[in-house]
């Protein structure tokens, strides 16, 4: 299946169902006070938590919409390299699609205010960071 990769501001959009068609030399360079939101208002903040009985050390998740305008954010990626957990995660809520790709909420809407989260072990934390959204 091939994907779309444009470039808008700097910031790759991904998606294997959608084509980002540029009219011209137009290019967005501020959001003001509209609908649109950018993958900014996705805040990860992941910290360690108590080891699995194994001694596996665990880390908790979370994902929190933080848009101002009052925004639902989908189709939620992020950049995760080879993420693994010895740790089951409901792939509802996180999972990996192939490298550096893992889908947040199985890709539906996370409700402007609120925060997702889960909990992943593994000998070291993962870097964790948005590479795509949908307004």
């Amino acid at each position: 299946m091939a994907e779309a990769n444009s470039a808008v501001n700097g910031n790759t959009i991904v998606g294997p169902h959608r084509k980002l068609l540029n009219q011209g030399n137009e290019v967005e360079t501020n959001r003001i006070w509209g609908d649109k939101c950018s993958k900014s208002d996705i805040v990860i903040n992941q910290g360690p938590t108590a080891p699995l009985p194994s001694g596996i050390p665990t880390y908790t998740v979370e994902i929190m919409n933080v848009c101002v305008s009052g925004c639902d954010i989908s189709g939620i990626h992020l950049k995760c390299g080879w993420f693994s957990s010895a740790r089951l995660i409901n792939p509802r809520i996180f999972k990996r699609l192939r490298f550096d790709d893992c889908l947040v909420n199985d890709g539906k809407p996370l409700i402007n205010g609120h925060t997702i989260s889960f909990q992943y072990a593994n000998t070291f934390r993962y870097p964790l960071s948005v590479s795509s959204v949908v307004c």
